[in-house]
């Protein structure tokens, strides 16, 4: 039986309601909440995977400019999805949340095999933090709902790449929560 854990990427101020944010950004904040809220209520572990650069030195400034600053305000989390006392919060500087973090380290430590990825940029970060996951050789849930592209355009490359090179199921959140109940009642 998988064991899962829930991944939420760079749901930070800077892209949900800064000057990087997502075309449909304030759509997922409400889904990716009762994500968590449902992980929480069935001991599902909830991981903030998120973009936190140093001022003036970070090699994505090159395309993006500054964003994400560690300690200024567009770096938070939204408020909606502030992580709780017994969620994970990794700290990344690049696409791949896997890319020089302990991510891969604290899925292992918590015996997951099946990771559910939330959060922003379909086509960026997700992708690539996804395709990392494949690599690692974790399976992938992806959402869709829960993944929000700078446009719809974006949004639907990211998920045929995810689908198609990552192996990723892409399913619906009420689905996705059906699936869950129904394994975590087995269990029981």
């Amino acid at each position: 039986m998988p064991k899962y854990a829930v991944l939420v990427i760079d749901m930070l101020e800077e892209f949900v309601r800064g000057r990087l944010r997502a075309e449909n950004a304030e759509k997922i904040v409400k889904p990716i909440k009762r994500l968590i809220d449902f992980a929480h209520e069935t001991g599902i572990p909830v991981i903030h995977a998120v973009d936190q650069h140093y001022p003036d030195v970070d090699f994505e400034f090159r395309l993006w400019g500054a964003h994400a600053v560690r300690g200024a305000a567009e770096s938070k989390i939204v408020e909606e999805l502030a992580p709780s006392e017994k969620d994970f919060v990794v700290p990344k500087r690049r696409y791949d949340a896997f890319m020089f973090t302990d991510l891969d380290m604290l899925l292992r430590e918590l015996g997951v095999t099946t990771l559910i990825v939330t959060g922003i940029h379909t086509h960026i970060c997700v992708q690539q933090t996804v395709l990392g996951a494949f690599y690692r050789g974790y399976s992938v849930i992806v959402p869709l709902e829960c993944v929000a592209a700078f446009n719809d355009t974006w949004h639907k490359i990211g998920l045929d790449y995810m689908k198609n090179y990552a192996n990723a199921t892409l399913m619906n959140l009420d689905e996705l929560l059906e699936k869950l109940s129904r394994e975590v009642h087995t269990k029981q």
